[in-house]
């Protein structure tokens, strides 16, 4: 589904987390009014279509009710027209009263994605969030009664959360069944809260490859029980560098790239341990995931004396793969210990 996205930062919050600096995420410091939503929204609406306009950003839901029915009146003429299907919008998982609730079906809202981040009460409390883990499912019960679409997001990686922690807290919310997630490992942003802790030495972020290796543990789970995931990692803009937002922590502008090739990695070493061969046969719109950023999938493979031929087959189903004339799904291949075997 195409969203057309509109930015918010810090909107309606009334917290400010110790990671959170969505001046640099979004790549926009002020939030357009609702008379500018109005006028760009003809200029990137198609004449018809079933996308949806989306407030990111803040806690659209905490703003005031009039500034909230005032943005979703100045989308409401083009959903009846048919250029747009619906209007998306972020906020807090302790956010969503009736009250609220009626104002988003009232004005059109089709998906409300929640920032949920953790399902632990530790970590929640440790990154400053105002909220508890049962908010997040008290508020999708609530979404679910009103027939809305339901997003969740996480942030392996807060402060006190082990990679234990992030799988956990991925269970918890597969648990509660939502249409889609988000996935954002956390990282170090100039100007937040977060940075005095890793300046300090109370703070340690992720690597870039254990991030890497955990959120493609976490992505295989959620293919295993068809639930997607929409976005790994934090968007690339232009602030996004170490001589700007960036301080420290596993930030790649192809940071999903990077999660694909490590699971294709995983499925092809365990079939190879087993299943020798020379040729790998994979579809062509599989090619660069399964080589791996500037190749490092087939260098990986070279390093261990693996000497591969890769081919591309449109024949081949996505995300399957064949060597030695025998057929293998990438899912299947890369499999992962149930999270239930970590309690």
């Amino acid at each position: 589904m195409k969203v057309y996205p509109f930015f918010i930062p810090h909107a309606g919050c009334p917290y400010r987390c110790r990671f959170c600096q969505q001046q640099w995420v979004s790549g926009h410091s002020v939030a357009p009014s609702p008379a500018q939503v109005e006028k760009e929204l003809p200029l990137l609406l198609p004449e018809l279509g079933d996308g949806e306009v989306a407030f990111y950003g803040g806690s659209f839901t905490l703003l005031e009710p009039a500034l909230q029915r005032d943005y979703l009146q100045r989308v409401k003429p083009f959903i009846e027209r048919g250029q747009v299907a619906g209007i998306r919008i972020s906020t807090r998982p302790d956010a969503l009263d009736e009250e609220q609730l009626t104002l988003l079906q009232q004005g059109g809202v089709t998906t409300v994605e929640l920032g949920c981040q953790s399902f632990s009460a530790e970590v929640l409390a440790a990154a400053g969030r105002g909220h508890g883990p049962l908010s997040a499912g008290c508020a999708v019960k609530r979404l679910r009664s009103q027939s809305l679409q339901v997003g969740l997001q996480l942030m392996p990686g807060l402060p006190g959360a082990a990679p234990v922690e992030a799988l956990l807290s991925l269970r918890q919310a597969l648990d509660l069944e939502p249409d889609f997630l988000r996935i954002y490992p956390t990282v170090v942003l100039r100007g937040t809260v977060l940075e005095d802790d890793f300046q300090q030495g109370c703070y340690r972020p992720l690597a870039l490859d254990d991030a890497v290796e955990l959120c493609a543990e976490m992505l295989w789970h959620c293919r295993e029980v068809g639930v997607p995931v929409i976005r790994l990692g934090l968007q690339a803009t232009a602030a996004l560098v170490p001589d700007q937002a960036l301080v420290a922590g596993p930030y790649h502008p192809a940071f999903g790239a990077l999660v694909k090739s490590h699971l294709w990695r995983r499925a092809l070493t365990t079939v190879l341990a087993v299943q020798p061969g020379c040729e790998v046969r994979v579809h062509p719109s599989d090619l660069s995931d399964v080589l791996g950023q500037r190749r490092d999938n087939w260098r990986y493979f070279e390093e261990r004396g693996c000497c591969l031929t890769l081919r591309c087959d449109k024949g081949m189903a996505r995300d399957h793969f064949e060597i030695e004339g025998r057929n293998y799904a990438l899912q299947a291949a890369a499999a992962f210990p149930p999270i239930s075997t970590l309690l």
